[in-house]
């Protein structure tokens, strides 16, 4: 089964897709084991399994993220050939080179088998709203 989830940002951040896709994997009537493919389909943004108690273990990421690739306008990044699309073009690809684009979740008896303080994340490394997509494959 597959099925394509589309994510609204506002920007650069996490935003918490685990809802939605729980709720897809549950109305597929899957109901023993199986194993879901998530796959991003853009080059600026990541997926990531994550922390989904504390807000500040994100917001410790996304500052993590720009310091080791900040924006193309600041000094350190002068080296940057890619800049036509803007300061957070090239930046947004090198974190996304770092982070997974797809991630492999177990599905045991219809569920994600992620542990308790575990999130599904698209990570946006752009400044402006995108709408990204996220292609799912649950393989019974």
């Amino acid at each position: 089964m597959q099925t394509e989830f589309t994510i609204a940002t506002q920007g650069p951040g996490f935003h918490d897709i685990t809802s939605a896709v729980a709720a897809w994997v549950q109305g597929t009537g899957v109901r023993g084991t199986g194993l879901l493919t998530l796959f991003v389909r853009h080059t600026s943004c990541s997926l990531l399994v994550q922390e989904n108690a504390d807000p500040d273990v994100r917001r410790d990421l996304q500052d993590f993220l720009e310091r080791i690739a900040p924006r193309a306008d600041d000094p350190s990044m002068r080296w940057l050939r890619h800049t036509t699309e803007g300061p957070d073009d090239m930046p947004a690809h090198l974190r996304a080179a770092l982070l997974p684009v797809s991630l492999s979740i177990p599905v045991t008896d219809g569920r994600l088998a992620l542990g308790t303080w575990q999130g599904l994340y698209l990570v946006e490394h752009r400044d402006a709203p995108h709408r990204r997509r996220v292609a799912a494959h649950l393989s019974p």
